[in-house]
């Protein structure tokens, strides 16, 4: 299915935990056109040439996807024409689960009863996309895969060859900037032929759809940015769409302490500036501690990459090492040890009152930042009120991320649960229908993948396919009501 889309490196963010920019700020763009039936070949559709800012409603597409990670290929793979199905001879891959199976065929997998000790899928198996098993894709590159963990970096390779596999590369366009998505209206008035950019309220959608005489007909998104050529030039884009799906996940905006001093240049925000800093060799010889700041897995990486390059570690964070949220306590020992491996330390090498240092590595429980000093020196408080200072050589803050947004109006605030807060993977995602993935604060928006609070790749493949099955039937609809008028509505035939 000829298709016009915009990619940005796809292996760059993944391996490299970011970029130079944001993936906010560097985004895919994909707009995909699919018919009454997903498995068939559509018409070549028209499309905007990328140097056109027009305002012709007859060149509008069905729906237009930002984001390049697992969740944009996988909805992309789903309106590609590729639908699951049911086969009752399969056969499950793993032996004991469908042995357990067997025995109640009649019973839903969530009612079936397992051994305590029964594992899941393998991780990389966690990590894999419809239609190519990882396994199989890293026999076929002759990677061996010596764990069921998996590196970033062979996730990375697997998903960029995942698109080319799938035959996805036309959905894709490298290197897009998405600068702005917002509505667009028309005057129903045929002699008006002006187009306004403006946002509508949730209050004008539904008089729409309580009075069809409406003077305004169906509202579409414009979607501006610029595409970054070869000599570095930027040329702009102009799309305009029925649909508009979010899939850019939360890792754009690291989490900041919001303290005196974060900006300073040896404050960090992130794995991959740690790591250049190390494989610079900015840190060999160094007497100092690093002092990182979290109690998450990223945190867990940073103590972990300092520890395996003999670099000794401050580490703070807020909470009680005893206390039962943390990640740690949700990880089984035998297959995450390196995490428990830190875990112990925060336990057992915590720092004591009038004691000096480990060598290697100190936790600070029940402590958070005061401020960070121009001398590389940090203030810290515990719970008690007790101040103390220690010199370092880096900081690094890990304490969460968040998505940007940025191009959507108040950077998408007003769509999450609580309309007054950012949007957050936890605690304020992106509020939908749960049967469609649809913004329920905005129609024609959908949001799939961290966004919504579906934190791991294989839950987004649900809401890959909610998306899917809703536009398809949208589309059937609209292709039924054409031919009962005997004519052609706007947009793509």
């Amino acid at each position: 299915m000829p298709v016009w889309c915009c990619r940005c490196s796809l292996a760059r963010h993944l391996r490299n935990y970011s970029g130079s920019e944001s993936e906010g700020q560097l985004l895919s763009s994909l707009v995909q056109h699919f018919g009454d039936n997903l498995g068939r070949k559509d018409k070549k559709m028209p499309l905007l040439e990328e140097t056109t800012l027009t305002g012709d409603p007859l060149l509008t597409v069905p729906i237009v996807i930002i984001g390049n990670g697992p969740s944009g290929i996988c909805l992309s793979y789903m309106l590609s024409g590729y639908r699951p199905y049911l086969s009752p001879e399969a056969v499950h891959p793993n032996p004991i689960l469908h042995s357990k199976l067997e025995e109640a065929r009649h019973l839903s997998i969530v009612d079936q009863t397992m051994e305590d000790s029964m594992l899941t899928i393998s991780f990389g198996d966690w990590m894999e996309l419809p239609g190519l098993k990882f396994k199989d894709w890293a026999a076929s590159k002759r990677r061996s895969i010596k764990s069921d963990r998996v590196m970033p970096e062979e996730i990375a390779c697997y998903y960029k060859q995942y698109v080319k596999v799938m035959g996805l590369q036309k959905n894709f366009r490298d290197n897009a900037y998405i600068t702005s998505v917002s509505r667009l209206y028309r005057e129903q008035d045929d002699e008006d032929e002006s187009q306004v950019s403006e946002d509508i309220s949730t209050q004008h959608l539904q008089m729409e759809k309580e009075n069809v005489q409406t003077s305004l007909i169906k509202r579409n998104w414009e979607v501006r940015g610029y595409q970054r050529t070869t000599d570095g030039s930027q040329v702009p884009f102009c799309l305009f769409a029925e649909n508009v799906a979010l899939a850019t996940g939360t890792f754009d905006s690291p989490g900041r302490l919001q303290v005196e001093g974060e900006e300073f240049p040896f404050v960090f925000h992130s794995m991959s500036d740690f790591g250049a800093a190390i494989s610079k060799g900015k840190l060999r010889g160094k007497v100092d501690p690093v002092l990182i700041v979290g109690a998450g897995l990223s945190a867990a990486d940073a103590v972990l990459c300092a520890y395996n390059n003999n670099i000794p570690v401050i580490h703070v964070f807020r909470r009680r090492v005893t206390d039962p949220s943390l990640i740690f306590k949700q990880l089984p020992k035998k297959l995450y040890p390196e995490y428990h491996k830190v875990y112990h330390m925060m336990c057992t090498q915590s720092h004591a009152v009038d004691s000096n240092l480990h060598s290697a590595y100190t936790s600070f429980p029940e402590h958070h930042v005061l401020s960070f000093k121009p001398d590389m020196k940090c203030v810290l408080q515990s719970a008690s009120g007790l101040k103390k200072i220690f010199k370092f050589s880096v900081a690094l803050v890990l304490i969460g991320s968040h998505p940007n947004l940025f191009f959507l109006k108040d950077h998408g605030q007003g769509i999450g649960h609580n309309p007054n807060q950012p949007i957050t993977c936890k605690g304020n995602p992106i509020e939908i229908d749960p049967y469609t993935y649809e913004c329920t604060k905005e129609a024609n928006l959908f949001a799939l993948g961290p966004l919504v609070g579906d934190n791991f790749v294989r839950f987004l493949k649900g809401g890959a396919l909610s998306i899917a099955r809703c536009l398809a039937t949208r589309q059937k609809m609209k292709h039924q009501l054409i031919v009962e008028r005997g004519g052609v509505g706007d947009g793509v035939p």
